[in-house]
């Protein structure tokens, strides 16, 4: 018999309930335990061990830092013991790729960590929550599994590539650039290239057991959109504010508009960290070697702006 899978729970649409057929509804209503039982076939695919732990029932769009705090402990303290095989987080769709990214960054990555999510409630006339979720637990089961995933619509994402790209239809996440890592077809998981990418050891790691992780306040760090008519109010706000860090979503391949860029400047003199990405959905931008500020290495808007956060917490 295999080794268990954990399954934990945080709410998001795949837990959520309204009028059947209705197009209404609230997310995390239900209780990881009452999902969890509504599907007997997860237990045969965790191969007859499976635990369930609620760790919070909020809409993900909600997402806090507290959360996701509690969230990576949990995961540690499961991908520490033996007698754990791979674990399975349940999620809302509007943050799953900055949870992903952020578990990424800060597990160890020799076992799976699976998200799986909905883009229906549980109380729809099809909902798409529990094949979502048995796909998830067959990929954390599967031997080969290792690092952070995300399983959607029968699709298998690396927590880098993970994107939500369509607001509505079921496929909303894609891998963009990369495509997917594999898929799951009737309750056996194909990889793209024979066997998935090892994953490095997590960038940030050490920070799951430093004070600056677990305070009640993380680093400030706020994104801002280059775009036709910037005039760079809103980055000089942010300094008088007392903001740490600055992600730009700027235009093209890393361009930013020209008053953008004098207030930038104004933001680093007075020592604010500042990252530009693009606000394209496919591609990265180039290195930059030039400026005042760095590149945010490939990465969207959002994961950037959890690296640079991760990153001023560095002692």
């Amino acid at each position: 018999m295999g080794r268990k899978i954990v399954i934990l729970g945080t709410g998001g649409t795949i837990a959520g309930t309204g009028p059947v057929g209705g197009n209404s509804y609230t997310a995390a209503q239900l209780s990881a335990e009452q999902l969890v039982g509504s599907i007997p076939a997860l237990m045969q695919a965790a191969g007859g061990e499976l635990q369930v732990e609620e760790v919070a029932r909020i809409d993900s769009k909600d997402m806090t830092h507290a959360v996701w705090q509690q969230l990576a402990q949990r995961c540690l303290a499961h991908l520490a013991d033996d007698t754990v095989g791979g674990i399975v987080i349940t999620h809302g769709t509007d943050t799953l790729e900055e949870t992903a990214w952020l578990l990424h960054e800060v597990l160890p990555a020799d076992k799976p960590v699976v998200l799986a999510c909905a883009m229906r409630p549980a109380t729809a006339l099809c909902p798409d929550g529990p094949q979502n979720l048995l796909d998830a637990v067959d990929v954390a089961a599967h031997p080969q599994a290792c690092g952070v995933l995300a399983v959607v619509a029968g699709s298998i994402h690396g927590a880098r590539e993970v994107a939500k790209v369509h607001p509505q239809r079921l496929d909303a996440f894609a891998s963009l650039d990369g495509g997917p890592l594999g898929w799951v077809q009737a309750g056996d998981v194909r990889w793209a290239h024979a066997a998935p990418p090892r994953p490095a050891a997590p960038r940030h790691g050490e920070l799951l057991l430093a004070p600056a992780f677990m305070a009640p306040e993380w680093p400030r760090v706020e994104i801002v959109l280059s775009h036709a008519g910037s005039d760079g109010m809103l980055i000089d706000a942010l300094v008088a504010g007392g903001v740490h860090g600055i992600v730009v979503a700027a235009t093209g391949n890393g361009t930013l508009h020209e008053r953008l860029q004098a207030a930038l400047r104004r933001a680093i003199a007075a020592g604010v960290a500042v990252r530009i990405a693009s606000r394209c959905g496919e591609g990265c931008i180039s290195p930059i070697t030039d400026q005042a500020w760095k590149d945010a290495g490939g990465l969207s808007p959002v994961k950037a702006r959890i690296r640079l956060m991760l990153e001023l917490m560095q002692p």
